[in-house]
């Protein structure tokens, strides 16, 4: 394969990343989770990255509960509905992240500094073969 070919190759490369990457900013952004308690007292929704969008009662079954009680169920069904948005962003991050990156800690920032700036500097097959730089074990 030719220089220009190379180029032309990373350039389409690029654009569908590009496209993928906006594909899933639109589905991240539409993230909504609900969870309801096991007794149905209370259902919580989620938007992305856990952020409280709803929380409603679905049957009179949160009055017999004690402002204690009542508070205990909302937030572990909240903590429920919060997981399951964050597995959610994570699933879609994945397919677009670098080899080696871990979707699950980016999106519950506990990514260290080696996530975002790796020992190597990461780069696609494409390049690194132009490069002739064979690809490090790690």
């Amino acid at each position: 394969m030719n220089f220009n070919e190379r180029i032309e190759n990373l350039f389409q490369e690029y654009e569908r990343q590009r496209s993928s990457l906006t594909e899933m900013q639109q589905k991240m952004r539409e993230i909504s989770v609900s969870a309801t308690s096991p007794r149905r007292e209370v259902t919580v929704t989620v938007g992305q990255n856990g952020v409280l969008t709803d929380v409603t009662f679905p049957t009179g079954a949160y009055k017999r509960l004690t402002p204690a009680e009542l508070t205990a169920v909302i937030m572990q069904t909240y903590a429920d509905a919060k997981e399951q948005a964050l597995q959610r962003a994570a699933e879609l991050l994945a397919p677009v992240l670098p080899e080696g990156m871990d979707a699950q800690a980016l999106v519950r920032g506990t990514a260290g500094a080696e996530t975002f700036l790796p020992a190597e500097p990461r780069m696609a097959t494409s390049v690194r073969e132009f490069l002739g730089m064979a690809r490090a074990d790690r």
